[in-house]
């Protein structure tokens, strides 16, 4: 790489700036699952914008939609008039998502950010009942802005930041075999607990940045069940797990439960073009006009670019069939991978086409990012210490380009597992606990 090729970003740009650190390169075009920097060199990405690329790179079908609109000198921003663009993308979300499943909504068009549209969902949920508390669970990130900053867990990320009350308590799994959904109910149904009853419990069913922590079936229906015994909002935050990522379009479906409101973001905008959707239970869309806004609430590319995604990929379940046996031959990938080196990695986590590897040191997993993208592959890491290998693809990703990634890993952790001599000192002090030689 030549070093002026990046010397304008590290001249000028903040210090904020974090992906770029760790992919060193300018890159100049993409298409399918494939990003190509300056020199044409070819990388598979399973970073996919962080979830806001589910469609690929330049979805031929989803691009062309947007090419025609364009070509049309149709409207491009119309604040939250009424276009033709936002019909189309609300009849088509209605008919293809919504109704198959039983669904009834409002749609509500937030700022056209992740954070934004959690930071509407609160507010609505405040608005609603009164209340000001708000549940929400370790390893939990909802985004960095205000509330949304507030809900999440990482104290990195969190900093100083203080938005009106927030109750952190435990996730699935997060106490071992403790049920932390009874100990909620404890909580609620304790006067001298210190919880204030909450307006609302926030929570992602899959975890992506807090190391890819699945939520089990049955807790997510007894957490239904306890916040409308409580009268309680429930929000699932489906930003990054929504749009198909974990096999469904939502990611709730598999519990078959009913959250009141619904955050979606990232891949709801098509291929890229940001957009945000807050799904909200009738019944309680109180808003009165003009209380909630945001002046780029009415991206009309992102409409159409949203409503041609749905009716190429959602018109029926061939697409979750598809999507059933990509997760299925990542697992089977990954599992192989762990199997060989348990010194290494400690399990396979997550669901769908977010699943990952977790390390038991978060070294081994920041070596084989490096290694990957050596052999041409952009894959980033989760968890709160960094710890999980991540894997993001295109969930349209050709089968071939998903298995020829996947030896790419393979590769690396072989190889990272080859140069770790301080391995066995790493792991002597385990091995004294358990009784066995060092």
């Amino acid at each position: 790489m030549n070093a002026n090729a990046l010397e304008a970003f590290e001249k000028y740009e903040s210090q904020a700036r974090s992906y770029c650190r760790e992919f060193p390169v300018v890159f100049a075009r993409a298409k399918s699952s494939y990003l190509y920097d300056e020199r044409g060199e070819a990388f598979i990405d399973f970073l996919c914008g962080a979830g806001a690329l589910n469609y690929g790179h330049n979805n031929d079908a989803i691009k062309q939609a947007v090419l025609d609109y364009i070509g049309g000198d149709n409207i491009m921003m119309s604040l939250d008039l009424h276009s033709q663009a936002k019909r189309d993308f609300i009849e088509t979300f209605q008919r293809l998502i919504l109704q198959p499943r039983g669904l009834d909504y409002r749609l509500q068009f937030t700022s056209p950010t992740g954070t934004s549209v959690v930071e509407s969902a609160i507010k609505l949920a405040r608005k609603v009942t009164g209340r000001q508390n708000v549940v929400a669970f370790t390893n939990a990130f909802h985004g960095m802005t205000g509330v949304s900053l507030n809900l999440t867990a990482n104290r990195y990320h969190r900093q100083a930041v203080g938005y009106g009350s927030v109750s952190r308590l435990p996730y699935d799994g997060y106490l071992g075999e403790i049920d932390t959904v009874d100990f909620l109910r404890k909580l609620l149904e304790d006067h001298s607990s210190g919880l204030d009853l909450p307006a609302a419990v926030i929570l992602e069913s899959v975890q992506g940045e807090g190391g890819l922590n699945v939520a089990s079936v049955q807790w997510l229906r007894k957490l239904r069940e306890l916040t409308a015994e409580f009268g309680i909002l429930l929000i699932v935050d489906d930003i990054q797990a929504g749009c198909g990522r974990t096999g469904r379009f939502f990611s709730f479906e598999r519990a078959q439960i009913e959250p009141d409101l619904v955050c979606l973001s990232k891949s709801i905008g098509g291929m890229g073009f940001p957009m945000a959707l807050l799904l909200v239970r009738p019944g309680i869309d109180a808003w009165s006009p003009g209380e909630d806004n945001g002046t780029f609430r009415g991206n009309n590319l992102a409409f159409v670019a949203a409503a041609e995604a749905l009716r190429r990929y959602w018109d029926g379940h061939a697409f979750e069939r598809e999507l059933a046996d990509k997760e299925a031959g990542i697992r089977r990938a990954l599992e192989a991978i762990a199997q060989a080196h348990p010194a290494m990695v400690r399990q396979v986590r997550g669901l769908g086409l977010m699943q990952g590897l977790e390390f038991h040191a978060e070294q081994d997993t920041a070596a084989v990012i490096q290694a990957c993208f050596e052999r041409g592959l952009v894959v980033e890491c989760c968890g709160p210490r960094g710890q999980v290998l991540k894997l993001m693809p295109a969930l349209t990703i050709e089968p071939e380009v998903l298995a020829r990634a996947l030896e790419i890993i393979a590769v690396a952790v072989d190889l990272r597992a080859a140069h770790r001599p301080e391995l066995a000192e790493l792991l002597a002090p385990l091995a004294a606990a358990q009784g066995a030689p060092a």
